[in-house]
């Protein structure tokens, strides 16, 4: 077994401890960050008027008189956030928090908690559960292991597109192929971020995951990472949740990925 490296987005305390600056300095943001939140804010508003039927580029262009190049590099902030949601391959709209929604999140991460704790005391490594907000996964819980190098790819409420983390992959699989197709051609360019991934390398892991019946991915979440998941599926079969093991690409042989897909099922087993 190969040694662990720790994650790159690990930083000692004393490196996140920003210099003193000048009140005026915190007080008042610079002209262009201020400029740029504005900005934001008045797509945001175009697109909460528009409803259900969301905007093109082209009109929110014209709603908002900012240029094309403008308009995406802020729609792209917006998806990356969660603010913004894309509907079909051209339109966008503005993503809805609903209560009800939060409220049934967290009665699920309540309930698969031990199915979590149960998963990382067994194998010593991270667990993550993920729901489906739009084409986002959403990450409600986490269970920290007792390995000394920990993969925390994802915090709990960090938003992430659907498929690029293990989870995510395993929840998209075990959606139907349009809502899965949807979710795939509705990441844009913000799926390239995430360690240079495609739609068709999603839609070929999405291919595996179901001949599988679990899900692998790695290196696009977190560089240096390998993640196993598993779908949660109510009685009838439709899919709820994912949920996943992280551990750094040495760590997790493929005997060892086999061997955690298993965990993850017979912890499964007696969940309701």
């Amino acid at each position: 077994m190969g040694s662990d490296h720790t994650p790159s987005n690990v930083r000692p305390a004393d490196e996140l401890r920003d210099s003193p600056r000048p009140p005026a300095a915190r007080e008042q943001p610079p002209d262009g960050e201020g400029r740029t939140l504005r900005r934001g804010l008045l797509l945001l508003d175009r697109l909460q008027r528009a409803g259900d039927a969301g905007l093109r580029v082209v009109e929110l262009c014209r709603a908002s008189g900012l240029q094309r190049a403008t308009v995406h590099r802020l729609l792209a902030t917006l998806l990356d956030t969660g603010h913004v949601q894309r509907s079909g391959r051209f339109h966008y709209v503005a993503a809805v928090r609903r209560e009800p929604q939060a409220a049934a999140a967290s009665d699920l991460a309540r309930r698969i908690a031990p199915v979590l704790a149960r998963v990382s005391k067994a194998c010593g490594d991270a667990s993550f559960a993920v729901v489906r907000e739009g084409h986002s996964s959403w990450c409600v819980a986490r269970h920290v292991g007792t390995y000394p190098v920990q993969i925390l790819s994802v915090q709990i409420g960090a938003r992430q597109p659907l498929g690029v983390g293990a989870a995510g992959l395993a929840l998209l699989a075990a959606l139907s192929d349009d809502e899965a197709q949807a979710a795939i051609h509705g990441h844009g360019v913000m799926l390239a971020r995430y360690g240079g991934m495609t739609p068709e390398r999603l839609e070929l892991l999405v291919r595996n995951t179901r001949e599988r019946g679990w899900a692998v991915v790695g290196n696009h979440a977190v560089q240096g990472a390998l993640g196993v998941g598993r779908a949660v599926c109510d009685a009838e079969g439709q899919p709820l949740a994912g949920i996943s093991v992280a551990a750094s690409t040495a760590r997790m042989t493929s005997h060892r990925q086999r061997w955690i897909a298993g965990l993850m099922k017979e912890a499964l087993g007696d969940w309701e």
